[in-house]
Order: structure tokens, then sequence, then C-alpha cells
């Protein structure tokens, strides 16, 4: 009860005293200078800002345009421009924080004594960020080849290589956005990454067709065609005695930007010219036997 009586009067005091003519009409009358103080400090912050953001965008341009100049490659120009993007935004906003009475060196101070939390909260961006500086030393790919990612199966065209994702567009036209953490830590395969690829295509035929005429005429399809390398193999073999027919593989190799054009047109022109010479491409069929049991007259 004497407690509670002590703080009743000590609040009453403090009032009393706050409330007297002088320390009011102080407080009053310095209020005006005060808050244009405040204000002007924080129209200066806003124009140190603007004028910030366009001194970060001419440093990026200029470290852009030097590594163009030393024949960088597109991924590590991205990767790095990113980063320093990053870096100079957060020097920015020490700074501006400075500018209002805060001690950057306590900030500093503070997020030393949360590192351990912060590491543990950012682990996952923190792995990405390694897997990105991975992929720029290591070059499993480059900006500009088409990739499949193994753990998901999502693939594409490297578009941009960012410090923590990796862009990917689709055939469709769709952007993948995949975690340099698990890309550098799962297998990929880099399709584009030689200047040729081969093809493969099963044919198959009837078991009655002739198969030295066959592969003379699949081996010429292949040999009219202006995108077939010829400097590579070429050849039409027989792969498999299947169920329904005699089945056969044609191989060819095409320059990676002919590829896919060159597989369409090559399985066009093998149907076209088996039909014209007139060899027969089965369907899937089944061959029943009726069998006549004699002790019971009966077919079974």
């Amino acid at each position: 009860m004497e407690l509670m009586m002590l703080t009743n009067n000590s609040v009453e005091e403090i009032v009393e005293e706050v409330m007297k003519p002088g320390i009011l009409k102080s407080f009053l009358e310095k209020l005006p200078e005060k808050a244009l103080q405040l204000g002007v400090r924080v129209l200066l912050a806003v124009l140190c800002f603007l004028i910030g953001v366009q001194l970060i965008k001419l440093i990026r341009k200029i470290i852009k345009k030097s590594m163009q100049r030393a024949g960088a490659e597109l991924g590590a120009v991205q990767f790095v421009d990113s980063f320093v993007k990053a870096a100079l935004y957060i020097l920015l906003v020490l700074m501006l924080a400075s500018s209002f009475g805060v001690d950057a060196a306590s900030i500093v101070a503070v997020l030393g004594s949360a590192g351990v939390a912060i590491g543990l909260a950012i682990q996952g961006s923190l792995s990405n960020l390694a897997g990105g500086v991975l992929i720029l030393l290591l070059k499993p790919f480059r900006v500009g080849d088409y990739i499949v990612e193994s753990s998901t199966g999502k693939e594409g065209t490297v578009t941009e290589i960012q410090i923590f994702y990796t862009r990917l567009l689709t055939v469709d036209n769709k952007t993948v956005i995949l975690p340099n953490g698990s890309l550098a830590n799962n297998s990929i395969v880099n399709i584009t990454a030689q200047a040729n690829r081969r093809m493969d295509i099963s044919v198959s035929v009837s078991y009655s067709a002739d198969l030295k005429r066959t592969k003379e005429v699949l081996f010429n399809v292949l040999q009219k065609d202006e995108a077939v390398l010829k400097d590579k193999e070429r050849v039409v073999f027989v792969d498999e005695l299947g169920a329904s027919g005699v089945n056969l593989g044609v191989r060819c190799w095409f320059k990676q930007e002919d590829y896919w054009a060159g597989k369409w047109r090559i399985t066009e022109n093998c149907k076209l010219a088996l039909d014209e010479a007139g060899i027969e491409i089965p369907f899937n069929q089944l061959d029943v036997h009726l069998k006549q049991n004699p002790d019971r007259n009966e077919t079974i």
C-alpha cells in the first residue's frame, strides 16, 4: 500500500513538473524548430537515397561494361551484377541510418551477435549463394544452354544466372526458376554443350519385307537430307526382332540447331520412302492357332 502511494505521488510530481508554465512554454517554442529540423533531415535522406540509387545504377553499368569488354561470360556478368546490387543497397541503407543518429557499429554488433540465428534462418539462401559461385567456377552450363535438372525433371534454356536462382525458358515459353543450391548438388544434363547431336529413330517393317532393300531405302533418306552431317556416322541396322515385325534403327548426326527439325523430317521421309517402295510397316498383331482334339472331337 505504501509502495502504491509513493508511486502515485511520484507520477503526480512528474505531471506537475511537466505542466509548469515555463517548461511547457519552452517545449512549445522549440517544437516548430525541431519539426523543421526533422523534416529537413527526412528530405535530405530521401534526396540522398535517390542520388544513391542513381549512383548504384551507374556503378553497375560500369562494372557490366568492363566485364563484357574483358570477355566475361554472360552468366558471370549477371551473377556479379546482382551481387554488387545487393551489397551497394545494404551499404546505402546503413549510411542513411547513420544520418539519423543510428550507429553503424552498433548495427554491425547486433548483427554479429545474432549471426547464429540469422545463419540458421537463411541457410537455404546461403546454400543457393554457394551454389551460384560453384556454377560460375565449374561451368556445368552457361547462359544459352539447354539443360535438364534430374531431381525435378525441369528443363529449358538458361536465360539468367543470379545470386540465388537460375532462370530457364521452356520450349512453350514458360519461365522456370530453380535455386542454385539444387542445381549444384544434383546431376544436370547439358543437352547443347556439344556442337553436334546424334539422332536415333526406330522403324518397324514386316517380317516378309526384304531387309537389304529396306536398309537401302532408309539409308537413301539419310543420304538425300542436306542437314545430315556426311562426315559423321550414318547407319541403318537391325535393332530387334519384335513380336509384330523387324525393328530397324536409323542413326545419323545433326548440328544442335538442326536437330529437332531434322528428326521430324527424317521420320516423315522414312515413312514416305517405305510407302513408295511398297514396304509394309506392320500393325501390332496376334496370331491365334486352332487345334483339333481327336479324343473329344472338339476344337481347342
